[in-house]
């Protein structure tokens, strides 16, 4: 939430620590520590925010992907299937609910290896599927569906029809995959210039599915004007 130095960030074995947040394994579960203020426009002060989240994989799946031929970008993902608890101080509010964790590691930056993405994930009666699919900066395209079983293992599976999405305000494209290639927008969560996230209600392979959806475009991310505008959106601290 705070761009922070690199002298801010403490990498252990099961902990990552930055400044006053940290996130680190305990057993089982993945807990994340925020101690935060939130600076967005129209926020004359910084509020802060404060509080606990849980994540607690129902599966793990120990395979990652290469999503370019030099494999210089690798995704993983952890969890395809998880259940969450958020206790928050400030502002003073808790749920549980479901819950999915992946990582994304390289030896690039974003912007150097895509121009545009779009990731969705849903909850199967048995398992999970993700779909993503982009655009690589050398103009190549990339597309793949993958259904992890209830032990979390993943094998591919056919790509469902692209299923178009209303842009959003920032007149960002978003696109999924669904059956018959129609899935309906439930709520935006996130709409940035550069990005957005999500709520879609589709079929993916017979079943009625809630997915979470999000669009990328890192030629918008790089552009001056968006560049200009970050710090007003996520505060940059100096320790």
């Amino acid at each position: 939430m705070t761009e922070r130095p690199r002298g801010a960030v403490v990498q252990e074995r099961d902990t990552l620590a930055i400044s006053p947040s940290a996130v680190r394994w305990i057993g089982d579960a993945l807990e994340i520590d925020i101690q935060e203020r939130d600076k967005r426009v129209g926020i004359p002060w910084r509020r802060r925010v404060r509080g606990k989240v849980r994540v607690l994989p129902e599966a793990l799946n120990p395979i990652s992907y290469a999503l370019d031929p030099s494999a210089q970008h690798i995704w993983h993902c952890l969890a395809p299937r998880a259940r969450i608890e958020v206790v928050f101080d400030e502002p003073s509010l808790s749920w549980t609910g479901r819950a999915y964790l992946d990582s994304n590691h390289g030896s690039e930056s974003l912007e150097e290896g895509f121009n545009v993405w779009h990731w969705s994930r849903a909850h199967l009666h048995e398992g999970a599927v993700v779909c993503y699919e982009g655009t690589r900066r050398d103009g190549s395209h990339f597309a793949s569906a993958i259904r992890f079983d209830r032990f979390g293992l993943p094998e591919s599976a056919p790509l469902a029809l692209a299923a178009p999405l209303p842009n959003t305000l920032w007149q960002m494209e978003r696109k999924t995959r669904a059956d018959r290639g129609h899935a309906s927008l439930i709520k935006t969560w996130e709409d940035a210039p550069f990005y957005a996230r999500s709520t879609l209600s589709s079929k993916l392979y017979g079943e009625q599915v809630v997915a979470v959806q999000e669009s990328l475009d890192m030629r918008r991310f790089t552009s001056p004007i968006v560049q200009f505008m970050l710090p007003y959106r996520m505060p940059r601290a100096a320790g």
